[in-house]
């Protein structure tokens, strides 16, 4: 083996992302191993001892019995929160009347603290799987609300002219060019929703009924059995980080089609040649009426 070849070897994993992801990783861990080993705090468990607790729980069937409950209210509170989170931002964005209407209402509940509504939340739903769902509901909705509209407001001006040019009807406008147009940043508001959604249910869990991952988090902090309590807290980031992830990867996988598709050279499909277009028909029908 050449030197050479070592060395080109070497400089490769250098600059490899992978390399530094999964060195970030080994940092993290075996700083948590040896402050749960060695440090001062009782209440931090080293990670062996938070896998090994992990592990009982799901042989005991006492986490997935957890999940079970705590699936429920976010599946169903963050659908409803996508169908109409998803169309009431569509439709903030093609009307100018709604938007001034309402924009300000969900600027205003996203960047107002979540865990002092839960208590409005709890007084006019109760206790229930409706508060919950509510929870949700509540923050995952404005987050998609104005990515979704923020989509359909950015959309390139050319693209509208140059349907207009081709006297595309306003429902045409809408499903062949704005929805199209919009739909990365639809795709990003879901991805967004979904990590809001997690946070509902976390919190609704634990400040309205200590139910499902919200007990096995509260129980075992009451009980000191601290390396379950993070083992159920680790599961939930794990959890949502790979949905995340995955919603990230469908949004990459989308992006990348539709760049494929501009490639071609299909007429019309560049921003230029549309520009080009729109110029020329608009031309065309001047002189036509002069």
């Amino acid at each position: 083996m050449s030197p050479q070849g070592a060395d080109g070897r070497a400089y490769r994993l250098w600059k490899s992302s992978y390399f530094w992801r999964m060195l970030s990783f080994v940092l993290v861990l075996g700083g948590w191993e040896l402050m749960g080993r060695y440090g001062p705090n009782m209440a931090i468990p080293s990670f062996s001892a938070t896998i090994s607790a992990l592990y009982s729980m799901l042989a005991d069937g006492t986490m997935p019995k957890a999940y079970l409950v705590t699936l429920q209210p976010l599946i169903v509170g963050l659908s409803l929160a996508a169908v109409f989170g998803v169309g009431f931002g569509i439709t903030m964005g093609l009307s100018r009347t709604v938007e001034w209407f309402t924009v300000f209402v969900f600027v205003t509940i996203q960047a107002a603290p979540m865990a002092a509504v839960i208590p409005l939340i709890t007084f006019v739903y109760g206790l229930g799987f409706t508060a919950k769902v509510a929870a949700v509901f509540v923050l995952a909705t404005p987050g998609i609300i104005l990515n979704c509209y923020q989509g359909v407001r950015n959309v390139n001006v050319s693209l509208i002219q140059m349907s207009q040019a081709f006297l595309a009807t306003r429902r045409q406008q809408i499903v062949k060019v704005i929805l199209p147009a919009a739909s990365n940043m639809i795709i990003a508001s879901l991805r967004l929703g979904l990590g809001a959604a997690f946070v509902g249910i976390i919190l609704a869990e634990l400040l309205i009924t200590p139910t499902g991952l919200g007990d096995l988090i509260t129980y075992n902090q009451s009980l000191g059995e601290y390396a379950k309590m993070y083992a159920s807290i680790g599961s939930l980031v794990l959890i949502s980080a790979i949905s995340i992830s995955l919603l990230k990867q469908v949004e990459n996988r989308y992006a990348g089609a539709k760049a494929r598709k501009r490639s071609r050279g299909q007429p019309c499909e560049r921003i230029d040649a549309c520009e080009q277009s729109t110029a020329t028909v608009l031309e065309e029908r001047e002189s036509i009426v002069s």
